[in-house]
């Protein structure tokens, strides 16, 4: 998009936030003043395990719920596209039927995960989303699964036997959406979540809207997205790793502002264990939950391995890279939530 539909757009959101955001927030802030008990799990995000970003085939759900079981996740989220959750290759009996092999296992499906794009200016893209969307609640309802993660507009990826990349599919949205103004993409967006929240509230599946680029840019946006559609249907999945601003002063406000709407939450990054043996992470991750435990939340904190991985001796790394760290990330997420609730 170009600067000057940039700065229209901030010109805008300064006014429309601050009603909206502030309306949201402020009810929240009082939902929460009870001080309701937490109970933060950790899942698995299949998108680790797609074949996508290491080099080497996708595991099988049933291969990646055996996976989260030893490494000491309680559930899965499951991405909507192929191998894994591409709602045409998931008719409802075959859908009820790994949701009776993942109970067998102990291991929840707590949701499923949209790949979908409402931002486009070429309505007929727009509308095969909004089908794919409804037929991911669909799905999501038949694997018992409560939550359906959304984006407003995505990119995509592109895919190279060596590695993905998103850069190639950055470039061609910025392109197709640099003559239409902020606003007009805003509102496509928004109608597109008006129609999928319908069916969501049809089928019994909350929509969880994730603060994730390229039309949203922080948890703001998210807020005054879900103040505009205002569905009960509509909620939000706050990611830290995706915030701009990670201080601990911002985490706990954008915590607070989300409040009861928070339904999941993600996290990413590479580990190593420590000179003590314990899992290394990202410091922030123990403010955010510290945060998410100070509004009572109750929901998963949902592992990804989401982005491209190192080049060894010219060759991305293999699947036992995802296995390293989708070790370590149970652990080290594990271990944050542990220590905080019991402070």
């Amino acid at each position: 998009m170009n600067k000057t539909n940039q700065m229209n757009r901030r010109q805008f959101v300064v006014t429309s936030l601050a009603a909206t955001a502030g309306l949201v927030a402020g009810a929240n802030a009082l939902s929460c003043s009870s001080q309701k008990k937490s109970d933060i799990k950790v899942g698995l995000y299949s998108i680790t395990y797609l074949g996508v970003w290491y080099r080497g085939e996708a595991l099988s759900l049933e291969e990646m719920v055996k996976r989260a079981k030893e490494y000491g996740y309680t559930g899965i989220e499951i991405d909507g596209k192929r191998p894994h959750g591409n709602p045409l290759d998931w008719p409802t009996q075959k859908c009820k039927e790994f949701r009776a092999l993942a109970d067998g296992e102990g291991i929840e499906i707590y949701g499923v995960a949209a790949n979908n794009d409402f931002s486009s200016p070429v309505p007929e893209h727009r509308e095969s989303h909004i089908a794919y969307v409804k037929e991911l609640i669909r799905m999501t309802s038949d694997f018992g699964a409560k939550t359906l993660r959304m984006f407003l507009g995505w990119t995509g990826v592109t895919l190279h036997p060596q590695i993905a990349r998103y850069d190639v599919a950055d470039e061609i949205w910025n392109c197709t959406h640099a003559k239409f103004t902020e606003e007009e993409i805003w509102s496509w967006c928004r109608a597109g979540m008006i129609e999928c929240s319908k069916y969501a509230a049809d089928a019994g599946v909350i929509l969880a809207l994730q603060n994730h680029h390229p039309v949203i840019r922080d948890y703001p946006d998210v807020l005054r997205m879900v103040g505009e559609v205002n569905s009960l249907n509509l909620k939000v999945s706050l990611d830290a790793p995706i915030m701009i601003d990670k201080s601990p002063e911002t985490i706990h406000k954008a915590a607070q502002a989300v409040g009861d709407l928070q339904v999941l939450s993600h996290f990413g990054g590479e580990y190593e264990r420590g000179t003590d043996g314990k899992p290394v992470g990202e410091s922030y991750y123990r403010d955010f939950i510290q945060a998410m435990h100070s509004i009572g939340y109750s929901g998963y904190m949902s592992y990804e391995l989401c982005h491209p991985l190192p080049v060894v001796d010219g060759q991305t790394v293999g699947i036992e890279f995802a296995d390293k760290n989708a070790q370590l990330a149970s652990e080290f997420m594990r271990g944050i939530i542990n220590e905080v609730v019991s402070a």
